[in-house]
């Protein structure tokens, strides 16, 4: 339940976030009737997000193609809107002088509605994604509980934003959400071409994997670092001397909404810090299980491995220790696969809350797509599955010996 709360909570306030941003600022604006372009986006996104869930898990789509140009075409709209933002901020002198239009004139609502719907798509696709494989350890009425509450609060932070945001300074609104829109556009063009280097569309090697993975893969970082801009930009305004000239009642009531999201932001910056810690605790690669082979081959028996997690087992084969492990993915079959990878060799992988990730390059691998070839996804290992066990040839397994005699 804690999990699914966790997931859902970051990916729906990364979303409201935006949303947030983008409603607030349409409404200092005076573009209000842009208000409901974004709401259509928010709906068609949240459908879109279910079927594309739905799509990947039940088909062979590579779902780091399809993030990696959803993310490159979604940081296009976030630089359109940046820009767009600091030629409107060069003409504003405190106030608002007359009504300006975003992105560009009478086709304002389209790319409006492209940016908010690819964004809240990535985020939600992702999220349906992940909780998949988080609801394979836990009761599918803890997991929805979890959800829900998520969801809640996610909901919940964007109200409180776009409340606490409304007598913050124009200038100093667009100051800092045009460093927040440089950070998301950074996010998504490093984390787009990452995921297209992780299926193979762009070439990379095990070094830039090592260096470029793990800031990508800890998008904590860029979430962070945009949820605190954004609730400095609150707890700066309420400290203003011009919200002390305001009504008293007006001010006690907009005091409240700045209250609650500074209150939301620490309680939320301290469950990501406690899950950072966790999965730090639970990176290192589990012992492996030693196998020795009988007329060639080895039998493990499928109740060993029927449980959702990662079983590491090695063999000796002329000296060179190979190891490879068996999953049991979301759609029930069993994976054999060796614990090396193309990209990053034979560093190896270990089970996450986030499903299956690559130890050098911290890439969390789709569980469902574990036993394919390509990418930062793990090599596939032949064996045959029967009623009860897996059987693995021995001559399958030294053919990967290339693979970890450099290790």
């Amino acid at each position: 339940m804690l999990q699914a709360f966790i997931i859902t909570l970051r990916e729906g306030v990364e979303a409201a976030l935006i949303v947030g941003i983008t409603l607030a600022y349409l409404t200092k604006i005076g573009r209000q009737e842009l208000r409901k372009t974004v709401y259509a986006a928010l709906a068609a996104a949240f459908l879109g997000s279910i079927g594309v869930a739905i799509v990947i898990s039940r088909t062979h789509l590579n779902e780091d193609v399809f993030e990696g140009w959803i993310m490159l075409v979604a940081a296009f709209f976030v630089i359109t809107m940046v820009i767009f933002m600091m030629k409107t901020g060069r003409k504003l002198k405190g106030e608002l002088e007359g009504k300006v239009g975003l992105l560009a004139g009478n086709d304002a609502w389209f790319g409006l509605f492209a940016f908010i719907f690819l964004m809240v798509l990535r985020e939600g696709a992702e999220t349906v994604l992940i909780l998949s494989a988080v609801s394979l350890n836990s009761t599918e009425l803890m997991s929805f509980l979890g959800t829900l509450l998520g969801v809640v609060a996610s909901i919940a932070f964007g109200v409180m934003f776009v409340k606490g945001s409304v007598r913050i300074n124009l200038q100093k609104f667009f100051r800092i959400t045009t460093a927040i829109m440089f950070l998301v556009a950074a996010q998504l063009i490093i984390s787009g071409l990452h995921e297209l280097s992780e299926s193979g569309v762009i070439a990379s090697s095990k070094r830039e994997m090592a260096i470029i993975g793990p800031i990508v893969s800890n998008d904590w970082f860029f979430f962070v670092t945009i949820f605190a801009l954004a609730a400095l930009m609150i707890l700066f305004e309420a400290a203003s001397p011009a919200e002390r000239r305001k009504a008293a009642w007006s001010a006690r009531r907009e005091r409240m909404w700045m209250i609650s999201v500074l209150t939301f932001s620490f309680v939320f910056i301290a469950l990501i810090t406690a899950e950072f810690v966790y999965a730090k605790t639970v990176s290192g690669l589990s012992p492996a299980t030693a196998v020795t082979f009988a007329n060639g081959r080895v039998s493990i028996p499928l109740a060993q491995v029927a449980d959702g997690d990662l079983h590491r087992y090695q063999a000796q084969e002329n000296g060179t220790a190979i190891r490879f492990w068996l999953y049991q993915k979301p759609d029930g079959k069993v994976a054999t696969v060796f614990d090396a990878c193309e990209i990053c060799g034979s560093v190896g992988f270990y089970k996450s809350a986030n499903g299956v990730v690559c130890k050098n390059c911290s890439a969390p691998i789709n569980p469902q797509s574990v036993g394919m070839a390509g990418g930062c996804n793990p090599v596939p290992l032949k064996a045959i599955q029967t009623a009860d066990a897996v059987i693995i040839e021995e001559a399958d397994v030294a053919a990967g010996t290339r693979m970890f005699a450099q290790q």
